[in-house]
């Protein structure tokens, strides 16, 4: 007995150490292994898109936004009849592939997404199907409220939560946040599915980005380049606005365009941002850079005249025709009536370095820098490479190619004095708490033209306006300056003909811009596709309702003069001092007793305007003429070299406001 019970109770010990070592084996030294095991059965760890930073324009419109929604997962041991489930939820959600959706409620697959970020009124059919195995978490879903509203500004994202285009891409890193993770989990009975709520990463949302846009002046120039665009049946328009005292874009506009809530449902082409994607040969707008190389280099002077040979001149073989026949032309009046020929005497004139070199330094030729993805430089070839003609052609903006937003950028720094701005979108970046200024000033890209050549470019191109290709520009109490582009649509091979791109760029008000943009409309049908039958109304239409809305007085409809064009007010002054000059000198002088005498008193302020005269700065030279404006509180813009010729106000006129300008042309040898 003793025996049979040592025996016993040994085997007992050895089971029970047997069974002690499986638990030790199980809980402590495997259990590591183990845990993971349990794991992979038992939950599955789902990555949730963070909520994406809100768009804003300037004014705090919600341009894009982030929404919860719900997701559809499915566990498909769990689904009972695949094919009828996966035949009704193909059925309410369009996106989804029955027949994918199947294979994959068929696998032996613990988890699978059926369907992504439904709209709310799709997740409720879903739900309202009551199927087994089907389920839904919360996720975040991108909105864009304005729909078509700067689309392709904005841009879009994928199913994955990443930008694809616009903004969205430039600053996804920004604006994406960082995912959340969540628990899916299985209980004992391998049957229904709950989420973990206590552990794992929460989504952390993006940062906010506020722009410089305005939504209702990017409301009014997509309307007015949509009516263009559709009236004269176009391939496509373009068209971008700047502040030309910052840089900052206040609307950029691309037609056709899409809208990102279904950005899936447009084409590739619909999707670009022609503004700063899509090159093109610009025309008659460039023969500003041309004026302006020449006019810096004191080879010419506003008032200088060119025979424009009646409509056609011959280069190198070449016979290149003016759009109408020209004589004898001004410099002004060559860009007023938009000249070719006149163009190409002046940029001959100026010579290939020296046009080459202005061209670069008003942006053409390299990327303006601007926060927007997938921008063009434009193509400029070296100027080693020009031919004879193809300085001719550049002249008057052929043989190169330019975006959109260059040639506004180029017109806003004529705006801004000569100096090249760096244009912008984005204008801070952060949280509802906490922001920062990404532009808390212009930054500049060097000076494209000095102080006096940017004035007088502003009086000939607001004489385009008033007098010229350009009078559809016209704002009524507002004087505009601008240029009308249009050129033959240039393709591999050579120009197309019968295919043009109309323009117009410019600026408003003239002597104060706050608004300097540019309108292309690309290969206008139905007979007319000149840029001032085009593009320059829609312009004006811009232009008008912008200055309004920005509160922009009305300025007094008093058309401006050149220099030797002596105004009615001016003439009515001279005479009026002629006339007491007079009649002090015969008081003074006359020995005839019956003639009265005249009373200082008598010599009414009616008779003599009231305030300061404005010097005859005739013959000064530029330091004397820069000492006597600072006496008068007055800044002095000269052009030329030598002592002055001519000036505007004219010798007589009261006094402008401190801190006006006052034009001098000098000459050498003047008297």
């Amino acid at each position: 007995m003793k025996a049979r019970l040592v025996v016993a109770l040994t085997l007992v010990g050895l089971w029970i150490g047997a069974i002690g070592w499986r638990l030790f084996d199980l809980q402590v030294a495997r259990h590591d292994e183990y845990q993971r095991r349990a794991e992979r059965q038992q939950q599955k760890v789902v990555e949730l898109d963070a909520p994406r930073g809100t768009i804003y324009d300037r004014n705090g419109v919600e341009l894009a936004v982030s929404v919860e929604v719900q997701s559809v997962f499915a566990v498909p041991r769990e689904v009972v009849d695949p094919a009828r489930t996966a035949s009704a939820i193909a059925r309410l959600i369009p996106d989804v592939d029955g027949a994918k959706l199947l294979r994959q409620l068929k696998s032996d697959r613990e988890f699978i997404w059926a369907a992504r970020k439904l709209d709310p009124p799709q997740a409720k059919a879903v739900k309202d199907l009551q199927f087994a195995g089907i389920y839904f978490l919360p996720e975040s879903k991108r909105y864009y409220p304005l729909r078509e509203l700067a689309a392709p500004v904005l841009g879009y994202i994928g199913t994955d939560g990443h930008g694809l285009a616009g903004l969205e891409a430039e600053y996804d890193k920004e604006i994406a946040g960082k995912s959340g993770r969540r628990r899916v989990l299985r209980d004992a009975r391998q049957g229904t599915v709950v989420r973990d709520d206590r552990s794992f990463a929460a989504a952390e949302a993006g940062q906010d980005l506020r722009l410089t846009i305005d939504a209702s002046i990017q409301y009014v120039v997509e309307r007015e380049l949509g009516k263009a665009v559709e009236r004269y049946h176009a391939k496509s328009g373009s068209a971008v606005f700047l502040d030309p005292r910052t840089g900052a874009v206040l609307a950029m506009a691309s037609l056709p365009s899409f809208d990102p809530n279904r950005f899936a449902e447009s084409t590739a082409e619909d999707r670009r941002n022609r503004v700063v994607q899509d090159a093109f040969e610009p025309g008659s707008t460039f023969k500003m850079v041309t004026v302006a190389t020449a006019l810096e280099a004191n080879l010419i002077d506003p008032s200088d005249v060119f025979d424009c040979e009646m409509g056609s001149i011959t280069l190198a073989n070449v016979t290149i025709h003016d759009h109408k026949p020209f004589g004898l032309l001004s410099v002004a009046d060559i860009l007023a009536k938009s000249s070719d020929v006149g163009a190409i005497k002046i940029g001959l004139a100026a010579g290939p370095e020296r046009l080459y070199a202005k061209i670069r330094a008003f942006g053409f030729g390299q990327q303006t820098g601007i926060d927007l993805p997938g921008e063009s430089a434009g193509l400029l070839r070296p100027v080693d490479k020009w031919s004879y003609i193809t300085r001719a052609y550049v002249s008057f903006g052929q043989g190169l190619s330019t975006t959109a937003l260059q040639v506004a950028n180029a017109f806003a720094a004529v705006a801004a004095g000569g100096e090249l701005r760096r244009p912008f979108v984005v204008q801070s970046i952060g949280t509802e708490a906490i922001s920062r200024d990404l532009h808390p000033k212009p930054q500049s890209l060097g000076q494209a033209a000095n102080e006096a050549t940017s004035r007088s470019l502003e009086r000939m191109l607001e004489g385009v306006v008033s007098g010229g290709t350009a009078k559809a520009a016209t704002v009524a109490g507002y004087p505009v300056a601008g240029k009308t582009g249009t050129a033959q649509k240039a393709l591999p091979g050579g120009y197309v003909p019968g295919k043009y791109v109309a323009s117009f760029a410019g600026f408003a008000p003239a002597r104060h811009p706050v608004l300097a943009g540019v309108i292309v409309i690309d290969e206008p049908e139905g007979g007319l596709y000149h840029g001032g039958d085009i593009a320059a109304p829609a312009f004006g239409a811009i232009a008008r309702e912008a200055l309004l809305y920005f509160g922009i007085t009305p300025e007094r409809e008093v058309p401006e003069r050149w220099p030797g064009e002596v105004s009615p007010e001016v003439l009515a002054a001279r005479a009026q001092l002629a006339a007491v000059a007079a009649m002090a000198q015969a008081v003074a002088t006359s020995s005839d007793p019956a003639t009265p005498t005249v009373a200082a008193s008598e010599l009414t302020e009616a008779a003599v305007p009231s305030g300061p005269l404005l010097p005859d700065f005739k013959g000064m030279s530029a330091r004397q003429v820069v000492a006597e404006t600072s006496r008068l509180g007055l800044q002095p813009v000269l052009n030329g070299r030598g002592v002055v010729a001519r000036q505007a106000p004219l010798p007589g006129a009261p006094v402008p406001a401190r801190g006006e300008r006052v034009e001098l042309w000098l000459q050498s040898g003047a008297s």
